[in-house]
């Protein structure tokens, strides 16, 4: 999973199957570019919109807009859509609307006639400082309904699906506890709609440590792979070193949710080059994919023995300098979206093949390292996303439209795959990626007090 800075995702592979990448070397870790275009979903001004099959809309704000991750059509799991300071008050015509107050001595107040149905809350912060608003279950804690970043003196609406049953807004301003206000009663006898459990902190520090885990236990078949490598190209055989570039390179891939945690590490590993005609020759550019531009590019071994040598030395130091590293509990959610998402962007582009054709085995091995992360977090992710099953589904789909490519370990290069075989394959990660982005909004970390 390589990624370049402000890829384009137009892109195209050259003609000898090197890709055509202009600028400077790549080396940004790879986890960078799905974080960027997910900051929807990471708490960057998010509004959780859980209304059931209504799909989420980007708020507006005069000039400033920004696209939404978009809700799972028909699911009962949460969507994610961008808000800004301020919204236009003719949002959502046609809805009821009911205007609320939000601050430390008026939190929730202005909700007198409480009703079923979708409907808007025109969220309206008199304190001082900037506040989180949630719409909550108060006995079981469930969120309806979430603002972030609610500036003072500003307005913001929420848009949510209520059924019978009781809700309090709690508002969370900055550096003050939480405060809650009063219990509404919503009359009636129909089903409430979708809710999520908050993930907290202290929730997904055990998964994280697991993982990490788990990562550093990979590390050593890292190692042991790439020295493989590293001795085929020393004897100068390089049918080996085709063979054994790919399994060093597979197990790389699968440690997906660690890549930015490795830091510059990760440029040097799996970094790719620059756009120029002769970028493949600028020493920066190391690595797998340095290896890999010789290997299928008839180099000779003796001009790849530096190359084989450094990328042993880069993952040998990697292991080491993993014993010291720390995850951000707060980040392995999303990375399971990044994953997909990257893969989307530049596997399945030919983006960063250099020669070998082995996008799809790499695209496969990504959806090991996604299972990986999704397994750590199923006990959180199960009582709170209804639709898992069809997220596994999707899984199972994506997978299985790999595996029909990989003929005995020799995979179908992206080019030689049929026009309905690439449409396949192109809407079974579309629609994967579009099922694991509730993940992400559901692992974004709130406040409980």
């Amino acid at each position: 999973m390589s990624v370049e800075p402000d890829a384009d995702p137009d892109a195209h592979a050259g003609p000898a199957g090197t890709p055509d990448h202009p600028g400077a070397p790549a080396t940004k870790p790879a986890a960078q570019r799905g974080r960027r275009s997910l900051q929807a979903a990471a708490g960057l001004g998010v509004a959780l919109v859980l209304a059931g099959a209504i799909t989420t809309a980007a708020l507006v704000t005069g000039t400033d807009e920004r696209s939404s991750v978009a809700e799972r059509p028909g699911s009962g799991s949460a969507g994610t859509a961008t808000v800004h300071k301020s919204a236009p008050p003719a949002l959502y015509p046609g809805m009821p609307h009911t205007s609320v107050s939000v601050a430390p001595g008026s939190c929730g107040k202005g909700w007198t006639k409480p009703r079923a149905g979708v409907q808007v809350f025109d969220l309206h912060n008199t304190a001082a400082s900037g506040s989180e608003v949630y719409l909550i279950d108060p006995r079981t804690g469930k969120v309806f309904g979430e603002v972030e970043g609610l500036a003072p003196g500003t307005s913001r609406p929420m848009l949510v699906d209520l059924g019978s049953g009781s809700y309090r807004f709690r508002c969370l301003q900055e550096d003050t506890d939480a405060i809650t206000g009063p219990t509404v009663v919503v009359p009636g006898d129909r089903p409430q709609g979708p809710a999520s459990l908050p993930v907290t902190q202290h929730d997904v520090i055990p998964p994280t440590l697991g993982y990490q885990e788990w990562i550093g236990t990979r590390m050593s078949d890292l190692v042991e792979a790439t020295a493989k490598l590293r001795a085929d190209i020393d004897d100068g055989d390089l049918a080996a070193a085709r063979r054994d570039w790919l399994s060093a390179h597979l197990v790389y891939e699968r440690m997906g949710a660690a890549y930015g945690t490795f830091g510059d590490a990760d440029g040097a590993i799996n970094g790719t080059a620059a756009r120029t005609p002769d970028a493949v020759r600028d020493p920066g550019f190391t690595g797998f994919h340095r290896i890999e531009y010789g290997l299928w590019h008839g180099e000779s071994a003796a001009s790849l023995r530096t190359h084989a040598a450094k990328l042993d030395t880069d993952v040998r130091a990697l292991r080491t300098t993993w014993t010291q590293a720390r995850m951000d509990p707060a980040d392995l959610g999303l990375r399971a979206h990044e994953i997909i998402e990257n893969t989307e962007q530049f596997e399945l582009t030919g983006r960063t093949d250099y020669g070998s054709g082995t996008n799809l085995a790499t695209a496969r091995a990504n959806i090991d390292g996604t299972r990986e992360i999704l397994r750590r977090l199923d006990t959180l992710l199960a009582p709170r996303d209804p639709d898992l099953a069809r997220l596994n589904a999707a899984l199972d789909r994506a997978q299985a439209a790999l595996d029909a490519q990989n003929h005995h370990g020799t995979w179908t290069p992206l080019g030689k795959l049929t026009h309905n075989q690439r449409q396949r394959i192109n809407a079974d990660f579309g629609d994967l990626l579009e099922q694991l982005a509730p993940v992400a909004a559901i692992f974004d970390i709130r406040r409980t007090a």
